[in-house]
């Protein structure tokens, strides 16, 4: 059965949460040491974060987590048109401008925008319109980062054709649980293709750029970093979403980003970013042969406000990628997704995650 178009699994008018996932086609690597060749590509991973960095300082779209491994990367992403609609006509011109420049620095990187070249979006309604909803729209960031990564992996290798296999593979995410276990699933891919032992070993993903701006932070023996993940003190995680969410602090509406290197400060979990560290660092120790380790005290309530047990979390993190489909959520969200976009075989989807329907 042919897969339905993308703009009715993403819309760009809503807010929704997704899972993507682009694989090399090739034989050579993407990055790391190809073991035909002799060559190392390991410096790829870099261009495809410092891609990332730079389209989360454009696009309205909230980068949650990612991970780049030697054939394929993760990304977690959340759409925010409410975030773009709070932008000017100019604000959209100009980000646009950044993604597609007329004029090009020497080194390649975009020109500012002239007046003229702002006046060609801003004077023209339709073409307006249209700019608007291409940044929150998750398919073409996705285009943004592929093709960008594959024109300089070919003109690299002196050779031309594909460099991606077909389409990127995605899936919604439809509630707090199925989130959680996949920003747990996505963060400690390298310690499952034993990459890396621990999460702050493992470089190019975003639970290490966290943990690389947590060492670095200088009032650390406090322990609340909900304020902290907001200010611009982060540098290597900074451009990403901030972990918790405080539906009480926070503050109503899109919650607008003023340092340029995100679409906004709103966070994605109902726990704390140590919490979740801590969470991450004991699930990869029991998805370990050989290792055995028993769940803080204090990490049991997350487990348990999401009703899941220890055993069924750690089930469900280390088969994510095989039991999910187009989408992964309880069976109510499910259901509703079911109706949003007439896709029946949700409503009678398998729940993995355990949750209870109550």
């Amino acid at each position: 059965m042919a897969r339905k178009p993308r703009y009715e699994v993403a819309d760009p008018a809503e807010i929704q949460v997704f899972h993507a996932v682009q694989r090399c086609v090739r034989r050579a690597f993407l990055c790391g040491d190809d073991p035909f060749s002799g060559r190392s590509f390991e410096h790829r991973r870099q261009w495809i974060r410092d891609r990332l960095e730079f389209l989360a300082s454009v696009f309205g779209i909230d980068c949650l987590t990612y991970t780049v491994l030697s054939n394929h990367l993760h990304i977690v992403l959340r759409s925010r048109p409410d975030v773009v609609a709070a932008w000017t006509d100019e604000e959209v011109a100009r980000r646009w401008l950044r993604l597609f420049p007329h004029r090009r620095k020497p080194d390649g990187s975009p020109e500012i925008p002239s007046k003229p070249e702002i006046d060609m979006i801003v004077n023209q309604p339709e073409v307006l319109a249209q700019r608007r909803q291409r940044l929150s729209d998750v398919s073409w960031w996705m285009r943004c980062t592929a093709e960008n990564i594959a024109r300089r992996a070919n003109r690299e290798d002196e050779c031309t054709g594909r460099f991606w296999e077909g389409r990127y593979k995605l899936q919604n995410l439809l509630d707090e649980a199925s989130l959680l276990a996949c920003a747990a699933y996505v963060d400690l891919n390298p310690i499952r293709a034993a990459i890396a032992e621990t999460p702050e070993t493992s470089d190019y993903t975003g639970a290490k750029d966290r943990i690389d701006d947590l060492a670095e932070r200088e009032d650390r023996t406090r322990p609340n970093t909900h304020d902290w993940e907001r200010s611009r003190r982060r540098r290597k995680s900074g451009w990403m979403s901030p972990i918790e969410i405080n539906e009480q602090d926070d503050p109503v509406g899109p919650c607008l980003e003023s340092s340029g290197r995100r679409a906004s400060s709103k966070g994605f979990l109902s726990v704390s970013m140590a919490q979740y560290l801590e969470l991450l660092d004991w699930t990869g120790r029991q998805l370990r042969d050989g290792k055995v380790g028993v769940i803080p005290e204090h990490l049991s309530p997350i487990l348990s406000r999401m009703g899941l047990d220890a055993t069924g979390w750690c089930d469900v993190v280390c088969k994510f990628g095989r039991v999910f489909k187009r989408a992964a959520g309880t069976p109510e969200s499910l259901a509703k997704e079911a109706i949003r976009c007439g896709q029946h075989w949700l409503c009678a989807h398998e729940n993995p995650l355990g949750l209870s329907s109550d």
